[in-house]
This record gives C-alpha cells, sequence and structure tokens, in this order.
C-alpha cells in the first residue's frame, strides 16, 4: 500500500517529457500533468522539436531541460532494436541530468524486462510501470472495430488475462514522475480480476445491450484479417507474436502495482465498459 509519498513542487523552469505523448497511456499523462500545472512536452515526430525512435540525431535538444521523462515505446519494447534505443536514450538522458524516469513495460515479455534492467541501470532514478493487455484495446484500438462488428474473433482459446484499465496506468506513472518514493519500483499494473475474450464479449453485451461474442479462429484466418485491414507488416508481426508468445497463459495471475503506487484498487473491467458505452465509443 502507498506509504509516506509525497508531491514535489511544480517545476516551472523544466519540463516532463512524455515520449508517446499522443497514445492511449502518453495522451493521459500529459492530460493529468498539465492539470497539476506542469509543464509538458511531448515526445512526438509531429512535436516541435520531433521525437522519432528511429534518429537520434536531435535526441539532445528534445532533452534540454527535461527532469523527469515518461517513455511509451512505440510500437512495443518487445520488436527489435527497441533496447539498443532505450539503452542510447537513457545514456543521454543521464548527460542532460534527466531526475526521474518510469519505462511503460509490457508484463510476460523477456524483450520489454531487458529494457527494464538498462533503465533500472542507467543511473537516473527510475520506475518500471509493467502492464497486462488494455482493457481500451476494445473501445481504441485494433479490437474496437470487432465489438462493432459484434463478433470478437481471435485466435486465442480460453486463456485468461488480467485486462487493466489505462486510466491506472496514467495515474501510476503520474505519481512516480512526480511523487518521491517510487525510485527502484517495478510496479506490475494488472485490473482486479483474470477474464478471458468470451467472458468480454459477454460482459459487453450485457453492459450496453449490444450483440457481442467471441469466436475463436484460426491463426491464418486472424493474420489474413489484418493483412486484409492493411495493417504495416512490422504490426502485424508485433500483434502475431503476442497472440503467439504472450497470450499463453503466463500472465493468468493479479498484480498490485495500482495498490501499492496508489493506495486504492484498480478499475474493474465492467467501470470500463460503462464509461465507453458512455462515451458513445462503440457507435458505428
Amino acid at each position: 500500500m502507498k506509504t509516506q509519498k509525497h508531491h514535489t513542487s511544480t517545476q516551472t523552469t523544466t519540463a516532463t517529457l512524455v515520449l508517446g505523448g499522443n497514445g492511449k497511456t502518453g495522451r493521459r499523462v500529459v492530460e493529468a500533468l498539465h492539470a497539476q500545472g506542469r509543464k509538458v512536452r511531448i515526445g512526438s515526430r509531429s512535436a516541435s522539436p520531433s521525437f522519432d525512435w528511429n534518429d537520434s540525431s536531435n535526441w539532445g535538444e528534445v532533452l534540454e531541460g527535461v527532469s523527469e521523462m515518461y517513455v511509451a515505446y512505440h510500437p512495443d519494447l518487445a520488436v527489435p532494436g527497441a533496447s539498443e534505443h532505450i539503452r542510447e536514450l537513457v545514456a543521454l538522458a543521464k548527460e542532460k541530468a534527466v531526475r526521474r524516469i518510469v519505462l511503460l513495460s509490457g508484463r510476460g515479455e523477456e524483450e520489454a524486462q531487458l529494457c527494464e534492467r538498462i533503465v533500472m541501470h542507467s543511473g537516473v532514478p527510475a520506475t518500471v510501470v509493467r502492464c497486462s493487455w488494455f482493457n481500451q484495446n476494445f473501445s481504441e484500438s485494433f479490437l474496437r472495430g470487432m465489438v462493432v462488428d459484434g463478433t470478437i474473433a481471435l485466435p486465442v482459446s480460453t486463456v485468461r488475462e488480467p485486462f487493466v484499465d489505462v486510466n491506472d496506468i496514467a495515474d501510476v506513472a503520474v505519481a512516480a514522475l512526480t511523487e518521491d518514493g517510487h525510485a527502484g519500483e517495478i510496479y506490475e499494473i494488472t485490473g482486479p480480476r483474470l477474464m478471458n475474450f468470451a467472458e468480454v464479449a459477454q460482459e459487453i453485451a450485457v453492459h450496453t445491450g449490444r450483440e457481442v461474442r467471441f469466436v475463436e479462429i484460426p491463426m491464418e484466418d486472424f493474420v489474413a484479417g489484418l493483412r486484409a485491414a492493411d495493417l504495416p507488416d512490422g504490426m502485424v508481426e508485433l500483434i502475431q507474436y503476442l497472440f503467439t508468445q504472450v497470450l499463453d497463459g503466463r500472465n493468468e495471475s493479479l498484480g498490485d502495482g495500482v495498490q501499492r503506487a496508489l493506495g486504492r484498487e484498480p478499475r474493474d473491467f465492467s467501470d470500463f465498459v460503462a464509461d465507453a458505452h458512455a462515451s458513445r465509443a462503440w457507435d458505428a
């Protein structure tokens, strides 16, 4: 449980850099930091100065005047080259006197945990926010269309996941960026219960009145559907990896990261469904 963690004073001359600041977690981190009156710099290819994981030529400029940094790697820490990028970034962050790093990591991904070790041994006080599957993948990502169409068709059977609300992830990340007492922590962020995809479909159907069902399909049919939707090859390979090597039951357990970091219980999947339905996230 949360104990004796104190907010640091709001910085007026330095900024918090949020890499992936337009993504599902980063956008919420930016909003929360702005609400606290903090100066925020979004790291993305569309920002000025821009940030591109595949071009480090101006990373030094992006890190000028940065006191804390939230790192959400795109597309995923599991992809080849991610660890080299993370190693270069944190070394530069140390040179630039960044005082805190918070890394968004993937639960059950060996490659992601290599990146965790790089950050935790960087010499900069760091916190790892290690997460399971996002609830919002069903409302803001590639699974939304399946919910809208009424059939969640995936190459999985009865494996269960502790689906997590990205608002909980953002809350933990902001606490680690702005409070003392989180350095050196690895927070396992999960929802409060395990669910398989059939139970997810049933829960959405019950709470929204929509007809939503789950259907198990062969991997080759799933991949063919991703390619037909014009997803880039790298994204198709990443999703295939997640469904074959991560969704194998290794994450069928609950974490206590929300409780330890925030001193409260994580949001339940039913809360997410109610919020998404109220915001008309599944309107066609």
